[in-house]
């Protein structure tokens, strides 16, 4: 039983999922998406009236299994809740769970593959991953997408009289609920850790032999070409990682880390982008600092653009990181355009951490934050108390010129004469 609030760990997702490895027939479908919460599925079924995108996902179970395979299945798993530390790691537990034979489904066309139902089969889907920062709709016709795609993988295996249990997950949640199991705790938590915590995943790793040499993490890295098509590479970037970084050189001077993507979004075929670094010393500092110098874009071969780049340094020893890189004017790290194919180009990249020298056991070291020690905020703090400081301190002088008489008048007496010359 998995109470309401619950959220299943690693190793309780294990247990629940015990009963797939000791069939007789241990065929599975892993469907993967990049991000999927329980109250997507009544959120988009009810707030589009009869436009449900989850025609082949049974709604009212939510999560796991599928409509048509319901119908014959004996059981059913509803997890509503499951940590993303463990849907992370799912693919790796269920091959080390048995003796699989394991099988990546290219083109979601399951019709050509033999599969030889005597032996365990596992067969990994991975679906197209869902727009980001568009309206709902776009989601809502992506999800549409992805669940066609399931109804057409799950009919081909059927037709081949092929038994198959199926896991629906997605590498992180769509969005972030208030946790529940900690209600006994009796204290305040900030949202913003927990978001954190469930969104992160590992950085991206180019290695020389058995070292790393450049780590790359971002948890939103978006494009925009023409203010228009826009183009989400966190998920192929660091969940599935299908991007080619083949291309990437390292040395000790320089660095170049090269990002290949195929088909990215319809319209273009091919889309590299270059993040270009150099170690060097300064005498100034006495020490070296690593730069990261220009990003270049390249389109379908042809259409270049270069971007210089302004305040994302740090020594050599650390790496670097910012809330905000990206092509507005707003953001404490820039990308200005260096010729016209750039003024296409909006780019945005959320948390960005990089670093290109002098990893150790293949972590990020500690990181230099473009974020100075005199903000804004700090600055209006400054400039606010000098000014009440400086009239207290006016007003104390004024304070302290004050004077009495010397000489006070006596009514019994005669009158006070005072002098004109005193």
């Amino acid at each position: 039983a998995v109470h309401e609030g619950q959220v299943v760990s690693a190793q309780e997702l294990t247990v629940f999922l015990q009963p797939l490895f000791t069939q007789n027939s241990r065929n599975l479908v892993l469907f993967l998406q990049d991000r999927l919460s329980i109250d997507d599925f009544t959120y988009f079924s009810e707030s589009y009236g009869n436009k449900n995108p989850f025609q082949n996902v049974q709604a009212s179970i939510y999560l796991l299994f599928l409509y048509e395979i319901l119908q014959s299945s004996p059981s059913s798993l509803v997890l509503p809740a499951v940590d993303c530390k463990a849907t992370r790691y799912l693919l790796t537990v269920l091959q080390e769970s048995g003796d699989w034979k394991l099988t990546n489904v290219i083109n979601h066309n399951v019709s050509q593959l033999e599969v030889n139902a005597s032996n365990p089969n596992l067969l990994v889907v991975r679906l197209p991953p869902l727009a980001s920062d568009l309206k709902e709709i776009s989601t809502l016709e992506a999800i549409a997408e992805n669940d066609k795609i399931i109804g057409r993988v799950t009919m081909d295996l059927q037709e081949q009289g092929i038994h198959f249990s199926v896991i629906y997950t997605a590498m992180r949640p769509s969005r972030i609920s208030r946790r529940t199991d900690v209600v006994a705790e009796l204290r305040r938590q900030l949202m913003a850790a927990e978001e954190e915590d469930s969104l992160s995943y590992p950085p991206l790793n180019v290695t020389t032999g058995n070292y790393s040499c450049i780590l790359f993490y971002a948890s939103n890295f978006s494009l925009k070409a023409n203010s228009s098509v826009l183009i989400d590479l966190t998920n192929a970037t660091f969940l599935t990682q299908n991007v080619d970084i083949s291309a990437s050189e390292c040395s000790d001077s320089n660095t170049t880390l090269s990002l290949k993507y195929t088909k990215p979004v319809n319209g273009i075929s091919s889309l590299e982008i270059r993040f270009f670094m150099t170690n060097r010393f300064y005498e100034v500092s006495a020490r070296k600092w690593s730069t990261l110098d220009s990003v270049e874009i390249v389109q379908d071969g042809e259409k270049f653009a270069k971007f210089n780049v302004s305040g994302i340094s740090a020594p050599a020893e650390y790496s670097f990181h910012c809330q905000l890189v990206g092509t507005s004017n707003h953001y404490p790290a820039r990308l200005v355009p260096s010729n016209n194919e750039a003024k296409n180009w909006d780019v945005f990249i959320s948390e960005l951490q990089i670093q290109g020298f002098n990893i150790i056991n293949n972590q990020f070291s500690y990181a230099s934050d473009c974020t100075g020690f005199f903000t804004p905020g700090i600055w209006m703090g400054l400039v606010t108390s000098i000014i009440l400081l400086w009239i207290l301190t006016y007003g104390i002088h004024m304070i302290m010129q004050l004077t009495t008489n010397s000489r006070f008048d006596d009514p019994k007496g005669p009158a006070l004469s005072v002098p004109q010359t005193e």
